[in-house]
Formats: C-alpha cells, structure tokens, sequence
C-alpha cells in the first residue's frame, strides 16, 4: 500500500514513519512537512519517500493509504477529506474532538468500503498486553478493580497547542493521555455505564487541565480508575489490578517510546522486551512483562485488517464528553 504521512512533529517520526517503513505490505511513498528542518529529516532517513508541503498535494498522487498525525484540531477534517477523496486513512488520537464528529467519520467510511483506523497504539505496550493476558486466561480471578494511570512531574508550562486553553485544540491532558487511559479501559472492559471524573488546573499559570482523575463503571461490576496528571512528584503504578483471587501491580512505563524517541529501528530482534527489574508483580511475585509490540497495528493494516474499530474511538469521546459534564455538575453521568 503506497502511503502518504502527513505531519512529521514526534508522533510523524517516532510513532508512525519507522513502522510503515519497515511493515511488510506498505510502502511510504510519501510525508506531508512544510517545516523545512523536519523536511531535512525525512530526506536523510527516508530518501526514497517524496516530500508534500501540503494534504492537498496528496489528491494528485496514486496512494492506497494516508495517515494523519497533523495537530489535533486538524484530525477529523483532514480525515474526512481523506475519505471524500477515497482514500483509507488511519488517524492519530484523539480520533475526533467530538462523539458526534467521529460517527459521522465512520459513517463516510463505511458507506465507500474504506478503513477509518484510530490509532490507539497503546493497546501494543507490554504491559497492557500483560493485563491482557492474565484477564483472558483468568489468572487474576473476576476483577473488581482496574487502575491505570499515567502520570508525569512537568511543573513548567510549554508553549504548545498541547497546553493551550483554546477547547478548539483539544490540547488537555484529558484529551492527550486520558484518550490512551480511557481506550484501554474501554479494550477490556467495553462500554462504561457510567462515568463520574474530576478535572483540575493544578500547574500555576496553565490554561488546559492538566491534572484528572476518572471513574468508570462497567457492566457485571468493574470499575475502572484512571489517573492522568502533569504534577505527580511521585508517581503511583501504571498498572494496579483486582481480582478475587489475585492482584497485578506495574511500575513504569513501556520501553517502546523511548527506544522510537533515540532513532532506534523497530521490531528487530529483543523489540518490546523489557529487562527483569522493571516487571510487575503477580501476588508480590515478579511477573514477566510481555514484549511491547507496536509493529502489530501497522501488521494489520497492510493486510486489509482494521486493529481498532471506529465505534471504540467513538466509545471513547463519549467517556470523555460524560467526564466534562461530570466535572461540571460533580454527578456521575450515566451512558
């Protein structure tokens, strides 16, 4: 599948650009950067890829595939306008700014037969893949309790999209890391019933939030309790799970991002692996961390195969528009 990126900030590069390139079945043809620096960047680590300054120099290439990692204010309408152009498109989070906004991304989708992919990739780290595990072989027994966190210490404020006030930019942290939080939750528990949050601007000077706390009620009795803040001087675990038979507790974060972020080539050989003393614990035992595995999301799309559906990304906007109204009136809100 020819594919074109468009946007090469982190996510282009780190996330996006090392997998296609080295994903069996896709080809990427093409990176949409008018940053003349970043265009600097893909010519010397890609050379055989051409160089778009804009989304609408794609019309007039012969691409199968278009991935949008622009800024998020962007993401629905340039996703739409890569499905009005027939084009499958696969869309950084968050897929959309809003519920409404996604359905009818899926809507166009699935009216022309063509993928409309969120890329939750978060569903690939290691430990998520480790709770995975242990649910589908119920090692934990029935699970009461879901705790998932993500948590930074970044006391000073950027000058970023990211960090602004403008609700058009979807720059929040609820938007950023609470997007992963909530897919997750969402990928093993399904739907919530109800959702009760509490948002706060904590950081002196901010203008986003940058400081939640999420609770999700599912079906048969599980709550999910997810943490997202950019001021935790101590960080709690990633992962803290309940069950009545056993518990599984996870400190650190997957080792995937960091290894994308120093320029390393992904899915070779020890690709995910994480060393023994970053593992979590089975009942206070040391568990071994399953190997991260971002490469699958794009395994699948090069075989015609979408890895996260539409309607998950839509369950998602819907958690996070119930946790805004709950923020605000201090009730749970019931989906």
């Amino acid at each position: 599948m020819r594919t074109a990126l468009v946007g090469y900030g982190l996510g282009g590069a780190a996330f996006h650009a090392p997998f296609i390139e080295a994903t069996e079945g896709l080809d990427l043809s093409a990176v949409v950067t008018s940053n003349p620096r970043r265009q600097a960047e893909v010519a010397a680590r890609y050379p055989n890829a051409s160089l778009l300054s804009s989304l609408d120099e794609v019309w007039a290439g012969n691409f199968d595939l278009v991935v949008i990692t622009t800024p998020n204010r962007f993401h629905a309408t340039h996703a739409r306008q890569v499905l009005e152009h027939g084009l499958n498109v696969v869309v950084d989070k968050p897929f959309a700014g809003s519920a409404m906004e996604a359905r009818a991304l899926a809507s166009i989708a699935s009216s022309r037969g063509l993928m409309l992919v969120p890329f939750h990739n978060r569903r690939w780290d290691g430990d998520f893949l480790t709770v995975k595990r242990l649910l589908t072989e119920n090692t934990l027994g029935t699970v009461h309790k879901f705790e998932s966190r993500f948590e930074r210490y970044r006391p000073e404020i950027k000058s970023s999209w990211k960090e602004s006030g403008d609700p058009a930019d979807l720059g929040s942290i609820l938007f950023d890391l609470g997007t992963h939080l909530v897919d997750q939750s969402v990928a093993l528990f399904g739907r919530p019933t109800a959702v009760h949050a509490e948002i706060a601007t904590v950081r002196p000077g901010a203008k986003a939030d940058d400081d939640v706390f999420l609770s999700l009620t599912h079906e048969h009795g599980v709550r999910s309790h997810l943490w997202m803040s950019a001021l935790a001087a101590d960080q709690g675990p990633r992962f803290r799970v309940l069950g009545h038979d056993a518990a599984y507790v996870k400190y650190g974060m997957d080792p995937q991002e960091d290894r994308l972020k120093a320029g390393e080539t992904p899915a070779g050989p020890g690709w995910g692996e994480e060393p023994e003393a970053a593992w979590g614990t089975l009942n206070g035992k040391p568990h071994r961390t399953e190997p991260g595995a971002y490469q699958a999301f794009y395994a699948d799309v090069a075989a015609g195969k979408a890895p996260v559906s539409p309607q998950d990304a839509v369950a998602g906007l819907e958690v996070i528009e119930a946790a805004k109204q709950s923020a605000t009136t201090g009730d749970s809100v019931h989906l």
